[in-house]
């Protein structure tokens, strides 16, 4: 049967601060997903946080951007807000950039990862999903998924991944993509994703077409002069067969890597992985942490999950992040624990320079 994987998420309110998700907000969305799941409009569902981060899996026949599943989404979204507001949830309804749901959730603020395939003999999924980062950290772990043999040996030795993948990547300040060939374009294309607050690996497929990962590259909206919403990406990564099996899709997260984030989205961290009881940033509102939640669809029906990162085989890439983690603090303010002016989510930077302006002299 041909289903379709949603995994929506929006940060609605913080308990306490931006460290963790309400148990009251979980049970809402855990209602409001049941009821549409009577109603016939979801296959089934799994309601989860990361961090602060509300996070809907839904499976459904509806495909892709589907404006009534969107909707859905959002009315979520919507009541939850209403149940963080009572609770007095630090930045309530933060990522609820608009007044009312137009059409599709692209834009409005919440971030979404979707892919529509027809369902395989034995179809497990991998969930990822990240907080107090932003949207260009799939890109590392996705190459090393599908294009590094020394993280995937099936590049190497299984015949039907031999021929590589194909990696689409977008141009967020563009609104462009280009999809490369891997692995002739390697090196082309890391000249890209190596920018990853720029260009975001948005999906990867077989060189047949069929889809094998999908990430939300929604990058945060500028209005009224800043920065609104936040990132905190999620990402949906087929497993075996034809793509990686899940410990090579697990991998690249065994070694913690820089990403932007962190505090006020201002700063680079490490990638914590994380089970999601322990995915509740506080040092420094952080380190940004990553969950990854397994699943097997049999008809569409979620069975699961599994927690991953709760496995004792990533404790040592948690103290390796917590090591990462004090070096860059001892920066400070400084570049390059601070990102660069130009990529702060947060900053004072236009009015200190309006302030200022008339006190630089020429050289």
């Amino acid at each position: 049967m041909k289903v379709t994987v949603s995994v929506i998420k929006a940060d609605i309110g913080g308990f306490v601060g931006h460290s963790d998700a309400h148990p009251d907000c979980l049970c809402t969305a855990d209602s409001a997903l049941a009821r549409a799941k009577e109603k016939g409009l979801l296959i089934d569902y799994h309601v989860t946080k990361c961090g602060d981060d509300l996070q809907l899996i839904m499976t459904h026949q509806k495909g892709e951007n589907n404006g009534d599943i969107h909707e859905m989404a959002w009315d979520t979204f919507v009541e939850c807000t209403e149940v963080a507001k009572k609770l007095k949830l630090y930045g309530a309804g933060q990522d609820l950039l608009t007044d009312a749901f137009s059409g599709n959730i692209k834009g409005m603020g919440p971030g979404a990862a979707e892919m529509e395939f027809e369902e395989r003999v034995s179809e497990p999924i991998v969930v990822f999903m990240a907080d107090k980062t932003s949207s260009g950290a799939w890109n590392m772990p996705l190459y090393k998924m599908f294009a590094d043999p020394f993280n995937t040996i099936g590049l190497v030795i299984a015949e039907n991944m031999h021929q590589g993948f194909k990696f689409e990547v977008h141009d967020v300040k563009e609104s462009k993509k280009i999809t490369f060939k891997t692995p002739e374009e390697i090196y082309d294309m890391l000249v890209f994703i190596g920018a990853a607050n720029r260009y975001p690996v948005k999906a990867v497929y077989t060189l047949s077409g069929e889809i094998a990962a999908s990430s939300s590259t929604q990058k945060l909206a500028f209005l009224a002069g800043r920065y609104v919403g936040k990132d905190d990406p999620v990402c949906i990564v087929r497993c075996q067969g034809a793509f990686p099996a899940v410990g090579e899709a697990l991998e690249p997260f065994a070694k913690p890597y820089l990403v932007e984030g962190w505090m006020r989205g201002s700063h680079y961290g490490p990638l914590m992985p994380v089970s999601v009881a322990q995915s509740q940033p506080t040092r420094f509102d952080g380190p940004p942490r990553v969950t990854a939640l397994g699943f097997q669809l049999s008809e569409g029906r979620l069975v699961g999950p599994r927690d991953f990162f709760a496995d004792v085989s990533y404790d040592q890439a948690r103290q390796k992040a917590n090591d990462m983690a004090y070096m860059m603090r001892e920066h400070g303010p400084f570049e390059p624990h601070r990102l660069p002016l130009d990529e702060m989510e947060y900053t004072t930077m236009p009015q200190v320079s309006r302030k200022l302006e008339s006190r630089f002299e020429a050289i």
